[in-house]
């Protein structure tokens, strides 16, 4: 058979980085690490061929080559996926769906010819076998969770790596916490589900050898949750791996503040080459944490928390959240002050909103505060159900909230208190000065240094690294251009 894998468009927002990508020619942040795990999945011998929307357009060519068009999706990208499902119905292409779009929304795609959901290492296998024999079903579904050690390694060589800015693996799935507004637990559960070291390393191994030498996200959404496998097993087998290979890649994923509390855990995290990791803080209100259930965040001092990883050589990253009940109208003064003292450059500020299946979801259902289904996009100004602050003020507050925090003047005073503090793994620190896009600097020195708005921050900024950090002088470059990105998302979706 010929498969034809697509992956929809993902739409210009904080976490695109699409503004930041044009500094480095890259087309793409991420390649989609779902896609490309099933395609290995398939038969040798079927013939395979990856379309990724990101990068090239899908064509009338490509639907005509295919018996079979395979779309994995998340929510953020619905409406990229209608798109492709009705270019698909006017080709009179067949459609097989699954990922987290799908497996939440499956009542919505009618139109959809197979629904394989939930996790697919369990339900791929008998619809493949059904396909075999001619008598494939429409939706195919389990409870059970997979075991992540029978996960095959992604078929790379159906991407073009060059495209991308990162490349992605995982380690495990599920979180031992319940936040209230989110769907992971939902769609992973919460016992920590792992892959062995011999599958990382060898995971590793195969970006290696296809030349990749840059960063590596893992896309775990709680890369801690198993903290005595990480420090016995998997870590000590990354130092030796990166170590033995001259340290070829950074490492970015997400966790749990509790990483603060373990100096051995950050220790071995950063000697492994890991240098930036994403934490949901939410909100410093701890009414606000009670009501969703953030547990793992109350009760500390959560500014000291994030200065702490910086200081053993983690970039905190972090998500923020707006439009809790409980948020006094006090919230963005505070969500402001919070973040500007953190030293946290990027800082992703979101509106709350109910994701299907979430049991805040199902909380104001029960009181009949539901208005819609949520996009996906809680950086879009948009809000699915009726909040208890008077919504104008809620919307105005969070715009105030992102002009404040992403205006020149505060975000390079952010960059600034955050290099004065961070404190990277000595040769992981060589590597960035080592592998620093030269174009983007000079693309930089250009469109930020000479025609930007924010152009005497910019070389304050530069001029204070070479003397003060020059050491970290190709981070604060990227900083720079982060923080054009964040801007540009500004200008063209608020200010208009």
């Amino acid at each position: 058979m010929k498969i034809l894998l697509v992956y929809p468009k993902c739409p210009d927002t904080f976490w695109s980085f699409k503004h930041a990508l044009k500094f480095i020619s890259k087309k793409a942040s991420l390649p989609p690490l779902g896609l490309l795990t099933v395609a290995a999945m398939l038969p040798e011998d079927w013939e395979k061929r990856l379309v990724d929307v990101n990068i090239r357009g899908l064509s009338d060519k490509d639907l005509k080559w295919a018996d079979l068009v395979f779309i994995s999706a998340m929510s953020i990208q619905k409406e990229s996926v209608k798109e492709i499902i009705a270019k698909c119905k006017r080709a009179g292409a067949k459609i097989a769906a699954g990922g987290p779009l799908f497996t939440s929304r499956y009542d919505e795609f009618d139109e959809v010819d197979h629904l394989i959901l939930n996790e697919a290492e369990i339900t791929f296998p008998p619809f493949l076998e059904d396909l075999k024999q001619g008598c494939a079903k429409r939706i195919y579904t389990s409870r059970e969770w997979a075991d992540v050690k029978n996960t095959p390694i992604p078929l790379w060589g159906l991407i073009n790596s060059k495209h991308y800015a990162t490349m992605s693996i995982q380690y495990s799935r599920g979180c031992p916490f319940n936040c209230e507004f989110c769907d992971i637990t939902l769609l992973y559960g919460h016992t920590p589900r792992t892959k062995d070291k011999y599958q990382i390393i060898a995971e590793l191994e195969s970006l290696y050898r296809g030349g990749w030498r840059s960063g590596v996200f893992f896309v775990d959404d709680n890369f801690i949750a198993n903290k005595k496998k990480l420090k016995t097993e998997i870590l000590p087998a990354v130092i030796e791996w990166m170590e033995k290979k001259k340290y070829p890649f950074t490492f970015i994923t997400q966790a749990s503040i509790n990483l603060s509390d373990d100096e051995e855990l950050m220790r071995l995290m950063s000697h492994a080459g890991f240098d930036k990791v994403f934490i949901g803080i939410e909100t410093p209100n701890e009414e606000s944490l009670t009501e969703c259930n953030k547990s793992q965040n109350k009760m500390r001092d959560l500014v000291a928390c994030v200065k702490k990883i910086q200081r053993f050589g983690m970039e905190v990253q972090a998500g923020f959240i707006v439009g809790f009940d409980n948020d006094p109208p006090s919230i963005f003064h505070t969500q402001i002050r919070f973040i500007q003292e953190s030293g946290i450059a990027t800082a992703m500020v979101g509106l709350l909103n109910a994701l299907r299946g979430t049991k805040l979801h199902q909380r104001l259902q029960q009181e009949n505060r539901l208005l819609k289904d949520a996009t996906g996009n809680n950086t879009d100004c948009s809000i699915n159900f009726i909040p208890k602050m008077h919504h104008e003020t809620l919307l105005n507050g969070y715009k105030k909230i992102l002009k404040k925090i992403y205006s020149p003047s505060n975000y390079y005073k952010r960059v600034r208190l955050f290099l004065r503090e961070y404190r990277p793994f000595q040769k992981r620190a060589l590597f960035q000065l080592r592998t620093e896009h030269f174009g983007a600097f000079f693309k930089s020195t250009l469109i930020l240094g000479v025609m930007g708005k924010e152009r005497f921050h910019y070389w304050r900024l530069l001029f204070w690294t070479m003397f003060k950090r020059p050491a970290l002088f190709p981070l604060s470059v990227t900083l720079a251009i982060y923080g054009f990105h964040f801007r540009k998302v500004l200008e063209n979706h608020w200010e208009k």
